[in-house]
């Protein structure tokens, strides 16, 4: 019994794939993030394109991010259990080509219906792609680096406000809404044919990735709170961020497309800088990114109409908020009550929650008092997520000081 135990653990211990491969691997996941979050946040980039030249409201178009995640959080589950039996490099890849085909139908949509639709679609691959992304990616390396390697996954999603939605607005600016989907569908379609190229096959039992490395589902239930209060906190001003910019801080449009790069170059070094502390404070991360997060929403609705100190909440915003989705996708595979799929399932819902919701309290809060208080609505979502995490953290630490003999 104690030979077999040593063995499991050593074999845990060991990278359980050859690293090269799995790094191209990762690489290939890294990009289909990339345009699965490019795809999801476009109509932000382009809500000042899109709302005119459908005949819509910016609050219109910012509902195509609501329903995007409504269905997301309807399928998430469901779709990951449909697809339980598969394997994981074929499901990947055929997620990523459904956002190649709705992003294609984005670009040729006919009316504001048409592209809700199209968007629909996109969101289906998307619910099942996040369901089993994290398990997937983790099960190719070993434990003890699990944690970087999350949030090197995650660049994909820091690289999307960075790259992906800037070069999106300036495409539609050029040209057109339409081209800028387009442009990402052909993205698409390459990152689903590396995907199916380099992802190996790794049995998630022997990498032990299948269940949760420290089951809890307490913790797990304050995890979803933490995240559907976070989220919906800083999707409010996500959606809404360049109406913020152009009405509010009072930049120029042509501007837009710079603001949101230095925004997405302050999310990758978030993203580069947690992957150096994942795997050993993970819990203590997040509780110091909602704190920047929150400094940074207060910072934009006091000073936010100060075109230097907005730049400077900007800047700060996308370094917190980029930081917090790899630690949540980390600590979801850690207190899994059960399989670590249907947790990062449940957990991308709840995440889709916290979009959907912002994007409607934005809307809201955009047609009845305006842009510019948006972003201390939010800092009150945060804040309330902040208080969750603090009070569990303390309740666990007493819990344990009590526990010594």
């Amino acid at each position: 019994m104690n030979v077999s135990t040593s063995t499991t653990a050593a074999s845990f211990a060991a990278p359980p794939v050859d690293q090269r491969r799995a790094i191209v691997a990762l690489l290939a996941l890294s990009v289909s993030a990339f345009t699965f979050v490019t795809a999801e946040n476009l109509p932000g980039g382009l809500l000042t394109l899109i709302a005119p030249d459908l005949d819509r409201t910016t609050s219109e178009i910012g509902l195509l991010v609501t329903a995007y995640a409504a269905v997301v959080v309807l399928t998430s589950w469901p779709l990951s259990r449909l697809t339980r039996r598969f394997p994981r490099r074929y499901v990947l890849a055929a997620t990523t080509a459904v956002c190649a085909v709705g992003t294609l139908w984005s670009a040729v949509a006919v009316g504001y219906a048409d592209l809700m639709a199209a968007r629909m679609v996109t969101a289906l691959g998307q619910a099942l792609f996040w369901s089993v992304v994290t398990p997937a990616a983790a099960s190719l390396f070993a434990p003890a680096v699990r944690g970087k390697m999350i949030a090197r996954l995650a660049i994909g999603n820091s690289l999307a406000p960075l790259l992906g939605v800037p070069l999106g607005t300036w495409v539609g600016q050029q040209s057109s809404w339409r081209t800028a989907f387009l442009a990402f569908s052909v993205v698409s379609l390459l990152a689903c044919i590396t995907m199916a190229i380099a992802m190996p096959n790794v049995d998630a039992e022997l990498s032990g990735t299948a269940v949760g490395t420290h089951p809890s589902m307490r913790h797990f239930l304050v995890l979803m709170a933490v995240t559907v209060l976070l989220v919906t906190g800083g999707f409010m001003m996500i959606t809404f961020v360049t109406q913020f910019l152009l009405e509010t801080a009072g930049f120029p449009d042509r501007y837009l497309s710079a603001l949101l790069l230095g925004q997405g170059a302050a999310g990758l070094t978030g993203t580069l800088l947690i992957g150096q502390v994942l795997d050993k404070r993970p819990w203590q991360t997040v509780l110091v990114a909602l704190g920047l997060l929150t400094g940074a929403l207060l910072l934009l609705w006091g000073l936010g109409h100060i075109p230097a100190l907005a730049l400077v909440g900007l800047a700060l915003f996308g370094l917190a908020f980029s930081a917090i989705p790899p630690a949540l996708s980390f600590l979801s595979m850690q207190v899994a009550p059960g399989a670590t799929e249907s947790a990062t399932a449940i957990s991308s819902s709840v995440f889709n929650v916290g979009i959907g919701g912002g994007s409607a309290l934005g809307a809201l809060v955009v047609a009845t008092v305006g842009v510019g208080l948006v972003p201390l609505v939010g800092a009150a979502f945060v804040l309330a997520a902040l208080a969750v995490l603090a009070i569990d953290l303390r309740a666990t630490a007493r819990g344990a000081t009590s526990a010594r003999p």
